[in-house]
């Protein structure tokens, strides 16, 4: 197949889709997040069985991303994307509807399996466009997805505050994600394999380079999870703190990671990605030691400043990572999904291993080991060192496709 050459215009058009599809994907996750009480208790789950259930949208999403690649060469990257985002954005009915916890189960499976596929094949295009731009969009773009979680949880919020039935909202959610997303991909760019490509395994397991990345990118998930989780009660258990702040917490680190997000290409073309996963994880470090310092000292503005610095800390290091796995090898869909496999790993173990290190010992315990964690960061950053960006494809797609200058 001939080199096909994008302009500068082409491939600004291709980075707005992109990050369209980002907040879509993004509000998707909103929506559900704000209806869980009401999907308990429709499907009539205990809060341990409702636990249980949660885990299943991450095992989901780790069995299923390692299909993404394959997908990808058989149907080209704007169709696999289009058809794998329609499913998603449709997904999110389907835990609404269950009526008990084996359905419930069943239905964030699928729930999970499409999110994480659209994932891998949305971030290996972002990569790509970051690459013919020569210079970085990732952090952007995943601000973008955090912008759409804050829509589509303000909406969930404002539906479940006037008592609407979360079956009725998901659906129209749904059918207006779902024409946003499709409309988006239409602007994406269309990277097919050459002729003489040999199609990549049905499911291949992630490449060696992926693990070093992926272990980086577990260091800040973990730390992620453990903020969003356990941020709220910490403030309430360990400091006092009424409701209201302890939310608030909660809000300034999630806040602090989507400015920190949408303000981070800057910095990183100027720093370079190394640099700046250093300076963060020494900011997240910080921040965990003022969490732990804050429950000896009974600090609540301490703990509070200590999750914002969480925040900002990590914020642009999984953007990083999945920029350097579509760097790492002759197959950026498959390296990229090891990564995400790895990082929807640690989001699915943080949690509980939070609560379990405080069942044995303390919350300021866990935080430690999430300080310790976090100093993995500064420590191993230098494995997003990759040479610089190079042009490839998506799933081993055409030769090198440059900008026009």
């Amino acid at each position: 197949m001939s080199e096909v050459v994008y302009d500068k215009g082409e491939l600004r058009r291709a980075r707005y889709a992109v990050a369209t599809v980002f907040a879509v994907h993004g509000a998707v996750t909103g929506s559900f997040a704000t209806r869980v009480p009401w999907i308990q208790d429709h499907a009539s789950v205990s809060a341990g069985q409702l636990g249980v259930a949660l885990a299943f949208p991450a095992i989901g999403a780790s069995v299923a991303m390692p299909l993404a690649s394959g997908i990808s060469h058989r149907f080209g990257a704007r169709a696999a994307l289009r058809g794998l985002l329609a499913l998603w954005t449709l997904a999110l009915v389907l835990p609404s509807l269950a009526p008990n916890l084996l359905t419930l189960c069943v239905a964030l499976f699928v729930y999970g399996a499409t999110a994480g596929m659209s994932d891998v094949v949305m971030n290996a295009l972002g990569v790509e466009v970051e690459n013919r731009l020569d210079k970085s969009i990732m952090s952007g773009l995943h601000g973008w997805w955090s912008a759409g979680a804050l829509i589509g949880s303000a909406a969930g919020t404002l539906a479940a505050h006037l008592g609407s039935d979360a079956r009725l909202h998901h659906a129209l959610a749904a059918v207006a994600l779902t024409l946003i997303g499709v409309a988006a991909c239409q602007g994406v760019l269309d990277l097919r394999p050459t002729e003489d490509e040999e199609a990549p395994p049905r499911f291949a397991l992630p490449p060696r380079s992926a693990l070093l990345i992926g272990a980086v990118g577990f260091c800040a998930v973990f730390a992620e999870g453990a903020s969003l989780d356990w941020s709220a009660v910490y403030l309430r258990d360990v400091l006092g703190s009424s409701a209201g702040v302890a939310a608030a917490s909660t809000t300034g680190f999630t806040l602090t990671m989507a400015l920190a997000r949408i303000a981070g290409d800057r910095v990183i073309d100027r720093f370079g990605p190394v640099r700046t996963v250093r300076v963060g994880g020494f900011l997240a470090t910080l921040g965990g030691l003022l969490v732990v310092v804050a429950g000896h000292v009974g600090n609540t503005a301490v703990a509070m400043s200590g999750f914002a610095l969480l925040g900002l800390g990590i914020a642009v290091v999984v953007p990083l990572c999945f920029a350097a796995a579509g760097r790492s090898g002759p197959n950026p869909a498959q390296a990229i999904a090891g990564v995400a496999t790895i990082t929807y790993t640690s989001g699915l173990i943080a949690p509980s291993a939070i609560g379990t290190i405080a069942d044995a010992t303390s919350l300021m315990v866990s935080f430690g080991l999430v300080s310790v964690l976090a100093f993995g960061l500064v420590a191993f950053a230098g494995v997003l060192r990759t040479g610089g960006r190079q042009t490839g494809g998506l799933a081993s797609h055409e030769p090198v496709q440059r900008a026009k200058s």
